[in-house]
């Protein structure tokens, strides 16, 4: 594995999010981006790109998680129920935009390309759900959510909604929309 150049890494890193943002002169689609043309914007040559990354979709994964993780964290210092609700709202605003439809074009990708789907799921969607999953855990453990689900169950009530919004493009994204949608699923779940 070659030592990367940090220069070289948000080189090409910033020019995968500046070709895939719709808002820019000259972008394009998950599908239609190629390593040719982020070498090229990156001022790099292919050879690079490949020496740390397999292909295309991993290169777009990495761009997404360096941009995304940061715009949606999950709080810590709230009550459980708080910090997920937080987070719903959070996650919706993101997606509202850019790169809700990159996240739509990436899950698009994967469903036809196993080692994408694996790729994504690897670092993006378990790592994230580790982290949601620890939440629901300490609201369980303080009775505020009840216990005869799995936290895996659980997050999945709660975010299905934002992928199927996202996804279909039905529905709004405003925070009182959301916050309304995570108080119906909380309905099912909260302890009694």
């Amino acid at each position: 594995m070659a030592i990367r150049s940090e220069q070289s890494r948000q080189a090409i890193l910033q020019s995968t999010m500046k070709l895939l943002d719709e808002r820019e002169p000259g972008s394009m689609s998950v599908q239609q981006l190629s390593i040719e043309r982020i070498a090229r914007e990156a001022g790099v040559s292919k050879t690079t790109i490949y020496r740390w990354w397999p292909d295309k979709a991993a290169v777009i994964i990495d761009t997404f998680l360096e941009n995304h993780i940061l715009m949606t964290s999950m709080r810590e210092d709230l009550p459980p129920i708080e910090a997920l609700r937080e987070h719903v709202v959070a996650l919706a605003a993101v997606y509202a935009g850019h790169e809700g439809r990159l996240m739509a074009q990436l899950l698009a990708e994967s469903q036809y390309d196993a080692a994408t789907l694996e790729e994504f799921k690897a670092q993006f969607w378990r790592p994230r759900r580790e982290v949601v999953n620890r939440v629901i855990e300490r609201a369980i453990e303080e009775g505020s959510i009840r216990g005869d689900r799995t936290p895996d169950e659980i997050a999945e009530r709660i975010y299905a909604p934002i992928y199927f919004k996202l996804l279909f493009q039905e529905g709004s994204f405003d925070p009182e929309t959301m916050r309304a949608g995570f108080d119906l699923a909380l309905e099912g779940i909260v302890a009694k």
